[in-house]
């Protein structure tokens, strides 16, 4: 068993990445916002503290990589 089709599936995922990306910006735009924003100043980022913005792009992410052909 070769661990060679592992790293090739794995590469042609990364590559796929930025195209993904490209179509989520609103929700990765609103995720980093909300991280910048719980990180400001002496404030300590909590756990979960942008739980809703990181599931709107995992959903994104998820419903772009079904749509999008290998």
């Amino acid at each position: 068993m070769s661990g060679r089709g592992v790293w090739l599936r794995a590469r042609a995922r990364l590559r796929r990445f930025p195209a993904l990306l490209a179509g989520c910006g609103e929700q990765a735009a609103a995720y980093g916002r909300c991280v910048a924003a719980a990180a400001a100043g002496t404030a300590e980022l909590r756990r979960d503290a942008c739980l809703e913005e990181f599931r709107a792009l995992q959903d994104c992410f998820a419903r772009a990589a079904k749509a999008t052909p290998k």
